[in-house]
């Protein structure tokens, strides 16, 4: 079907037919694969939909990177609840660094982004396994701005990595160094 044939307006009810579910789920592989956000217009043409259709479910493009970054965000480690609290927070982290590597667009999304809501998954998951060491709320935002912003530096290395060498294992030692020195200042 070319651009003339793609129905305009309303989405229609058929079975198969276009949902916000599918059309985040084609915004991600888009981004896996060109390693950029998409426009809707490229998102609309994959879909083989009029790009006004997009719109029916998403009012505009931040609302839509909100979604799917909401979305690849709920991807990252859910704490079990059964590791030691530092190996939580390794897998955690180590998890968010193979969701910003495999996205490449996304940190920049997320950072650029007036909404908190793909950043409160993290938060939320952090907070998870932190809660048990009763730790004072301002160390707490202390220890997680301190990792959030390792992270990001760690995952912009991983983007200007050219050798591919690098992989968000390579941040255990430095993992282990921060939570050692939290275990030492906050929890001793």
């Amino acid at each position: 079907m070319n651009q003339s044939e793609t129905k305009r307006g309303r989405p229609s009810k058929e079975k198969n037919s276009l949902n916000a579910e599918l059309i985040v789920g084609k915004a991600k592989c888009m981004m896996a694969d060109n390693g950029k956000v998409p426009s809707m217009r490229a998102i609309a043409k994959e879909l083989n939909v009029d790009p006004m259709a997009l719109y029916y479910y998403f009012n505009n493009k931040n609302i839509l990177l909100e979604g799917v970054a909401k979305s690849l965000m709920s991807e990252i480690y859910v704490p079990r609840r059964k590791l030691d609290w530092k190996q939580e927070l390794k897998e955690l982290s180590k998890s968010y660094l193979a969701i910003l590597q495999r996205y490449d667009g996304l940190l920049k999304t997320l950072i650029s982004m007036s909404s908190n809501s793909p950043a409160d998954v993290f938060i939320s998951r952090f907070n998870l396994i932190v809660n048990p060491l009763k730790i004072r709320n301002d160390q707490e935002k202390a220890f997680l701005n301190l990792l959030v912003d390792y992270l990001h530096g760690f995952s912009m290395a991983l983007a200007c990595d050219s050798t591919g060498e690098l992989t968000p294992d390579h941040a255990d030692n430095s993992l282990d160094f921060l939570f050692k020195g939290v275990e030492v200042y906050i929890i001793s």
